[in-house]
């Protein structure tokens, strides 16, 4: 009777089935012991799609609304509210980096904001330039509405007339630094075709901003009925700035302006030259006296009192106030204790505080390995990276105190199983000595579908390595 399976083999090939089973098994060993180490090794993760962007930043703008959008907030460490000797019968004063709070008095009582007001037309004129429907050297025969002999009692010009030829730049100009009313009108009619439809954009930006409390009758701030907040003309103040820098250095800081010129002048006006030209300063009276100011806007009508929106930046770091019911019987009176509050307020920003960006000293993404799931590596993100307001609480100076901000990386080891778009898995803490600044959580920037069955018992095994 023959024997049959492995009772039928010789002893050598007994051994030769042995060895190779063994070395099968070695080999499987090895090769899941290679794939298991190498989510030690982190690897480049794709980037994201622009469809993974746009999922990622809709989850953390949903998520965190008020460290990602244009609201102000408080800092988010606690601190004794200042007791700063300001005048003015509202005010607030705020980092324009992440929209910080630093100090602030009566910043929600409604006040009109007088020609504090011809911002929102230098911004609604910058988007229209930003989108292709405005060009700032575009030439505008300006409307007799905006003439200056039309204008209301008491407006500060420009000096716009009949027959004037005038680019958008120069009524820009007459808005930041003479603050002309008949530069409102004329911008207006040129973007909207009439002020009535123009004021009706005002009130339609304001609101998309989220500016509550901020409403518009006209667009020069000569009506009491222009109504707005320090709170939200600072918010305002710090998305304007921010979207359009360059108004800043293009205009807001320029010291004076000389207008009309010859070239501005209708034909019969020609041979008089430039001996017509109104030269005026501008009417921020701290450009060239507090250091690094250059910017932003003042207004006066009686029934807002002397208002001034201030901002400053020194060594990279730029502070924002706003003043409203500023006190005064005159303008020179009126001045003095503007120009004393934005002072008392810029000078205790920059001893007090100083700003750390994130972005300059450590890392914005950290790679995770993540097995059980259909992608091997992730990257965790911060939920949001802007700059933390740093106290002045140890060094000789707020600056050093940055300088000396401590960041603390929190991450899992591996993230097993797969996860959600924008899901915590770790945390970014900044810290000045014992002192907690702000803890920042980090995210999955993308979605990770976990595996099936035999993937997820690989991967569980592969976490025993990664534990180790």
């Amino acid at each position: 009777m023959k024997k049959s399976g492995l009772s039928s083999l010789s002893k050598k090939q007994k051994t030769i089935i042995s060895c190779g089973l063994i070395l099968s098994a070695a080999v499987c060993i090895l090769s899941f012991c290679l794939w298991a180490r190498s989510f030690k090794n982190p690897q480049n993760v794709k980037p994201l799609t622009e469809e993974q962007s746009l999922s990622l930043n809709a989850v953390l703008d949903q998520t965190y609304p008020l460290n990602r959008g244009n609201d102000l907030k408080p800092l988010p460490y606690p601190i004794v509210q200042a007791q700063l000797d300001v005048q003015s019968g509202s005010a607030i004063l705020i980092d324009t980096s992440n929209g910080c709070v630093l100090f602030e008095k009566n910043a929600d009582e409604v006040i009109p904001p007088a020609s504090i007001t011809k911002l929102f037309v230098m911004y609604i004129v910058f988007k229209e330039v930003q989108e292709g429907n405005l060009s700032l050297d575009e030439l505008v025969q300006p409307p007799e509405s905006s003439w200056a002999i039309n204008m209301p009692p008491s407006s500060s010009l420009m000096f716009l007339g009949q027959g004037h030829k005038v680019t958008v730049r120069e009524l820009l100009k007459g808005l930041a630094v003479a603050s002309g009313n008949d530069a409102a009108i004329a911008v207006a009619n040129k973007v909207s075709g009439s002020t009535k439809a123009f004021v009706e954009r005002m009130n339609y930006e304001a609101k998309a901003l989220g500016l509550t409390n901020t409403y518009f009758v006209e667009p020069s701030g000569y009506s009491e009925k222009n109504l707005t907040t320090a709170r939200e003309l600072a918010k305002f103040c710090r998305i304007y700035i921010n979207t359009f820098p360059q108004s800043l250095s293009d205009f807001h800081s320029l010291t004076e302006i000389r207008y009309p010129l010859k070239e501005n002048l209708p034909s019969w006006q020609q041979s008089k030259g430039d001996t017509m030209a109104v030269y005026q300063k501008n009417t921020n009276p701290l450009l060239g006296v507090l250091e690094g100011c250059d910017g932003l806007k003042t207004g006066f009508i009686f029934e807002s009192g002397y208002n001034l929106a201030l901002t400053c930046q020194r060594q990279g770091v730029r502070y924002l106030s706003v003043t409203m019911k500023g006190p005064g019987k005159g303008s020179k009176q009126g001045n003095y204790y503007r120009c004393q509050d934005g002072t008392t307020m810029m000078e205790w920003a920059f001893s007090s505080f100083a700003d750390y960006d994130p972005k300059k000293h450590i890392s914005q993404s950290y790679t995770v390995p993540t097995p059980g799931s259909k992608t091997k590596f992730i990257n965790l993100v911060p939920a949001w990276n802007s700059t933390v307001t740093v106290p002045h609480l140890r060094a000789q100076t707020a600056l050093e105190d940055a300088q000396n901000v401590v960041a603390e990386v929190q991450i899992p080891r591996y993230i097993y199983g797969g996860t959600e778009c924008g899901k915590i898995w770790g945390q970014i803490q900044y810290k000045l000595g014992d002192t907690v600044l702000e803890t920042v959580p980090l995210v999955a920037d993308r979605q990770s579908l976990k595996s099936g069955l035999w993937g997820r018992f690989w991967g569980a095994l592969a976490t025993f390595t990664l534990r180790a």
